[in-house]
């Protein structure tokens, strides 16, 4: 009625272009500011999850499974997974949070946002899973050549007990190298470490502060912005310390809501950059960034 009562008909005009369909796609980086620091989100690469209930909520029933997913407009079926390595700059030092599963997706966002590997300075590890250590070699070398190592004594120790062939072959050999931090040092000036343990044993966090400014690097205190941040008592298969984990997250998220700082999330919905809202019943929300950064 209204087209028609516009004196306008879709029939007619001329025809429109035609056009090859292509697949959804997505930049390779994000740059803003902290304060005057640069910081630029990196698309390591990302996959399908084709079964997100043997990962998420294993403690609870299908149906409430799917009535989660379904109150947040997605689906209960299938996720998509997100690998997102971040990039520091000081002005003082380039420094890079985890290092993506593999090294090609990394170096290629890293190239895209107009850096080459041999500028990094600093290579910090959040906690020694493969998604996060795997782009530190390639096939006959390390992957940043002139970069120190920054990763938490605990976590380092605890992979060091378990004889896992990953680490021996990934890390080990980068031992020498590597700086052991721990609650409250520093890994640059206006980068600090804090100790967020439960999804490993040692797992790390970093808050990035400039001029008064704050950015959290959450790495995997949550993992999905639903299953995980708006339901932080649900079981993910992949924490080592389950009942731990889950008081890291409560304490982060309450932390993120009454601070009102903005977070990057190594899995969250790209491009990785949020703020949590606690509801009126006490829930979290995710709230992905928009231009809150980039005044």
């Amino acid at each position: 009625m209204l087209l028609g009562a516009a004196g306008l008909s879709l029939a007619s005009g001329p025809a429109l272009a035609k056009a090859d369909l292509m697949m959804p796609g997505m930049t390779g980086f994000k740059r803003f500011k902290i304060g005057n620091f640069d910081v630029v989100t990196l698309m390591a690469g990302h996959e399908k999850n084709d079964a997100p209930h043997d990962t998420f909520g294993r403690n609870i029933s299908d149906e409430a499974f799917a009535a989660a997913s379904d109150a947040a407009r997605i689906p209960a079926h299938w996720a998509q997974t997100f690998f997102t390595p971040t990039l520091v700059n000081t002005g003082e030092a380039l420094v890079l949070f985890d290092t993506g599963p593999k090294p090609a997706g990394t170096v290629r966002a890293l190239e895209t946002a107009g850096y080459f590997v041999e500028d990094i300075d600093v290579v910090v590890l959040t906690h020694m899973h493969i998604d996060h250590i795997g782009g530190l070699h390639g096939p006959n070398s390390v992957t940043f050549p002139n970069a120190r190592y920054v990763c938490g004594s605990m976590e380092f120790d605890a992979w060091d007990d378990t004889g896992s062939d990953v680490f021996d072959r990934t890390i080990l050999p980068l031992k020498p190298e590597i700086e052991f931090v721990a609650e409250g040092d520093t890994v640059v000036p206006g980068i600090t470490a804090i100790e967020a343990f439960g999804h490993t044993l040692g797992h790390m966090m970093f808050m990035v502060g400039s001029t008064g400014e704050h950015l959290l690097l959450a790495a995997d205190f949550a993992c999905h912005h639903v299953w995980s941040l708006a339901y932080p008592d649900w079981e993910m298969r992949l924490d080592e310390d389950k009942e731990q984990a889950a008081k890291t997250r409560r304490a982060v998220l309450e932390m993120l809501a009454s601070d009102k700082i903005p977070f990057i999330g190594y899995h969250m919905p790209w491009p990785s950059v949020g703020y949590v809202d606690r509801l009126k019943d006490g829930r979290f929300h995710y709230v992905p960034e928009s231009y809150q950064l980039l005044g």
